[in-house]
């Protein structure tokens, strides 16, 4: 029976480690890589750094009220 199992997801490697991926797991290779790809989240590793924000960039900012008042 296990003969006609149909692979839904290619087989990549690993984006933690590069072993090639597990149907259970995937994208990952095992439950380790996914809690390693997990706590890289929740602490804050894959955040995009950004800049300080100036009083001068937030006059830049489109506001709500655009001054046209057609009615």
């Amino acid at each position: 029976m296990a003969d006609n199992v149909i692979t839904l997801k290619p087989t990549r490697p690993c984006p933690i480690c590069g072993k090639p991926s597990s149907q259970a797991h995937h994208p990952f290779c095992s439950g380790r890589c996914t809690d390693i790809d997990l706590n890289r989240w929740l602490s804050g590793s894959y955040a995009i750094p950004a800049g300080p924000v100036t009083e001068d960039d937030d006059d830049a900012l489109p506001t709500e009220d655009s001054g046209d008042d057609e009615a």
